[in-house]
């Protein structure tokens, strides 16, 4: 029985005879208890075999007295014919609960096998019905076909889940040609060639391991890359499993529901009407802005014309004594300053826009743009869309130009600066945009700002990150001040200092990235070319090696009751500066240090990153200053102040005094004077390492330790739905198959617990020798009995006594 069930047998079936082997078999029966999950059919299963083979023994004992002759007719038969219906009711027991599916326990430690809250609040929200298909081809590769069946019982959770909203399809799509048509021409679902096995041999076969989740007009699909991950084992064989179906599945159907949505959708589905109040002084505006309260109030008008009663909109002027609103009530109620028409004039005006749609703080806006229809009402759209439920939300994304350099061979290589894998992995769950800000302004529906290493920023793009969080906005800034500049002629690894940084712009709101670099012993390990003395001749060889410069973050590094950091067992910075938040600037704020090295770490300056062993065989560079735990990223909410007040803005055209120039009355429309306060609503997340979101330390990192890079790209992920408010999938996101790492053993504790684990082995064979001795002692002899004569008839006398 346990053979007809093990791998190697249904792989060399196949197709449909490889789902019955696997559900009578024994070696099937395994795989739920090895993932940590006790299933009542794989109980039953057992138990049944049990009753079965007690019963066939019970008749095979009884069978011994029975006799060949007639009387004994009636009886052998009714015991045959119950063996052979406990036999058949155990087998029609199975097979009714074989797709049963909901009888199991998950006893993982984060029931990484049932469906989260998350999930079933998703399905049991859906307002209209959702297809889940399978497709998947009965001739695959015999590593795939395992998973078709967990596929298959976790479709079924989800169905149940859904109150009936969800219709699951497991279709083979080369037996149903139209719907492989379908497939191929409106899903861009194309075969896979894989190699696959069978007891015919060998061959090659385009096969289908693909899920498509529909949603009204939206879809997601989601390939077989999609949704495994390969793992070698230690005997070089690939291991193929599910690497986080929940979180996969619930992130296309969230995409797809989201994506859905409508601006009706939004404002039909709030609970309370949604309030826009627009602030203004009509006689203070500036003259390219004049026009601009006209075209707020014409399109939230319409807005408000459509919305059935769901959007209500009011607009007030700030200097009409009417209003029941003076500048200090703004200024007291939410924060509200003018804004200054001109750097040193005294005149100052209000167009700021309040939106309260009831589900939490009011929210701040400002148009943006060229103050066009379009621009306006995406502004207040997007507000309404971000302030809601049921939205994808949008990153703006500026990385730093990645201009091609010259190799050792004189032609052109792609440079450093490539940050694709975490771009790619954030689209998985939102909209990303790239953002440019050379025009000093972050475009309208940007719902969070990422800005990774910067570098050559100029006043204006800085400008554009300053004035976006003032309007109430998130910004994320990997912020280190060395970026990876390696040997192209020599392939040394390399850093070099940042220039044109945002390191002044966050200085001014207190958090100071320092000029150093962070090194700590507990590190992740990484590939470094040594160089050997071998007969006096250097040979360049490649070693992992402890590398201090990659700051391994563990648990106790981390701050634990913060969202951002839920579930993950580690996270790797590289080449990180440490981030010092001042503490005056930020005593109004709500601060969280997130990440901090070990106790054990310390500063470096010098930017020779190149290991000496022969010197330092530990590490590789010299332990200096005083090792202590340093902050390496820090997350911050609160009421911020520009770093460009009191200052020009570098919107507006200056001349020279006494020299013709454009006046502040023509300044470009896009510019409504610096905002020089923000709303406690704003969020900053500061990271030291500007580096930790690079594609090649990805890549480096991926081929000495396997998926431990994947919790780099969760806590960017985290990061990213915490500034935005959207923490749904942070429960789930981190069950899958990202390393859980274990505390690093020291070469004394290696030692100590190699010696401990001999000395147990050795202890044990001592005790059982002692047992076996002790109770050899303690046996008492055989008592022998003297031999009796022997009767008459002796030698049947003896035989009985014998026998007695």
């Amino acid at each position: 029985f346990y053979l007809i069930g093990s791998r190697g047998v249904t792989d060399w079936v196949g197709g449909g005879l490889s789902e019955i082997f696997r559900a009578l078999g024994a070696g099937s029966r395994f795989e739920s208890i090895e993932r940590g999950v006790i299933d009542l059919r794989d109980l039953v299963y057992y138990l049944s075999l049990a009753v079965m083979f007690l019963s066939f023994n019970v008749i095979s004992l009884d069978s011994k007295r029975w006799s060949a002759g007639g009387h004994t007719r009636t009886y052998r038969r009714n015991m045959l014919l119950a063996g052979a219906l406990i036999a058949a009711n155990l087998i029609v027991l199975n097979v009714w609960l074989f797709n049963v599916t909901a009888a199991r326990a998950d006893i993982t430690q984060q029931r990484e096998y049932s469906l989260s809250p998350v999930t079933k609040d998703l399905l049991a929200n859906l307002q209209e019905p959702l297809l889940i298909r399978g497709y998947f081809s009965q001739k695959t590769h015999p590593l795939l076909a395992p998973l078709v069946p967990q596929i298959r019982d976790m479709l079924e959770e989800y169905r149940i889940a859904s109150n009936g909203n969800v219709q699951i399809e497991i279709v083979d799509p080369v037996q149903e040609p139209d719907l492989e048509r379908e497939a191929n021409q409106t899903y861009g679902i194309q075969p896979t060639p894989l190699q696959a096995a069978d007891r015919y041999g060998a061959s090659v076969v385009n096969a289908y391991f693909d899920l498509l989740v529909r949603y009204g007009d939206q879809y997601q699909t989601l390939n077989f890359r999609d949704l495994i991950d390969v793992q070698t084992q230690r005997n070089g064989q690939p291991e193929v499993r599910l690497r986080n179906f929940e979180y996969d599945l619930t992130r296309a159907i969230k995409k797809s529901v989201y994506g859905f949505q409508s601006i009706d959708n939004v404002l039909a589905g709030l609970e309370k009407p949604a309030n826009l109040t627009l602030y203004y002084t009509p006689d203070a505006l500036p003259g390219p802005l004049a026009e601009a309260a006209d075209t707020i109030q014409k399109v939230a008008g319409d807005i408000q014309a459509k919305s059935g009663g769901k959007f209500i909109f009011n607009a007030v002027n700030v200097d009409d004594p009417n209003s029941g609103i003076s500048r200090k009530t703004l200024q007291e109620q939410y924060g509200l300053r003018p804004i200054p028409v001109a750097l040193f004039s005294d005149q100052t005006y209000y167009l700021h826009m309040i939106l309260d749609t009831g589900n939490g703080q009011p929210a701040l806006l400002f148009p943006s743009g060229d103050l066009t229809e379009a621009d306006i009402r995406t502004t207040i759209e997007s507000a309404l869309k971000r302030t809601s439920t049921g939205f994808l939300k949008t990153v703006g994304v500026w990385t730093p130009q990645d201009t091609p350099t010259p190799n050792a061979f004189g032609q052109m290589s792609p440079g450093f600066k490539r940050y694709d894998t975490a771009i790619n992995q954030l689209r998985n769950d939102y909209n990303v945009r790239p953002v440019d800000l050379s025009n000093g302004q972050v475009p309208a529906g940007i719902d969070v700002l990422l800005v990774i290493a910067p570098q050559g920023m100029t006043e204006k793009q800085q400008y554009a990150v300053d004035q976006f969080l003032m309007r109430g906005g998130s910004v994320i800034v990997a912020a280190g001040n060395y970026v990876l500049n390696p040997d192209q002629f020599t392939g040394d690894l390399g850093i070099q200092p940042v220039d044109g940084g945002l390191r002044d712009l966050l200085a001014g709101y207190g958090i100071n990235v320092e000029q150093s670099l962070v090194m700590d012993p507990q590190n992740e390990p990484f590939p470094v070319q040594i160089a050997r003395n071998l007969g006096g001749m250097q040979v360049r060889e490649v070693q992992a090696l402890n590398y201090p410069f990659f700051v391994d973050v563990r648990p106790d590094g981390m701050a634990k009751d913060n969202p951002i950091l839920a579930n993950l067992p580690a996270v790797t910075l590289n080449w990180v500066s440490p981030v010092q938040v001042d503490e005056q600037k930020n005593a109004e704020r709500d601060v969280t240090v997130l990440l901090k090295s070990s106790p054990a770490s310390w500063l470096r300056t010098d930017t020779n990153i190149q290991p000496d062993m022969q010197t330092y065989p530990e590490l590789g560079f010299p332990v200096e200053g005083t090792q202590q735990s340093y902050p390496l990223a820090v997350a911050v909410q609160g009421v911020f102040e520009s770093a460009f007040k009191g200052k020009a803005s570098p919107l507006v055209e200056t001349t020279e005094p006494g020299t013709e120039g454009p006046s502040p009355d023509a300044a470009n429309p896009q510019n409504l004077g610096t905002i020089e306060q923000s709303p406690d609503s704003a969020r900053l997340v500061v990271i030291g390492s500007a580096e930790f979101l690079n594609d090649i330390v990805f890549d480096l990192s991926s081929r000495l330790t396997g998926d431990r890079y994947l919790n780099t790209l969760q806590f960017a992920q985290n990061t990213v739905d915490w500034s935005v408010e959207d923490l749904d999938l942070l429960t789930i996101r981190s069950r899958g198959t990202s390393a859980r790492l274990l505390n690093p053993l020291t070469p004394q504790q290696q030692s100590f617990w190699e010696i401990t684990n001999y000395a147990l082995a050795l202890l044990a064979l001592l005790v059982l020798a002692v047992v076996w001795r002790v109770r050899q002692k303690n046996e008492k002899p055989m008592e022998l009995h003297p031999p009796r004569k022997q009767a008459a008839g002796g030698s049947q006398n003896t035989a009985a006594h014998a026998a007695r």
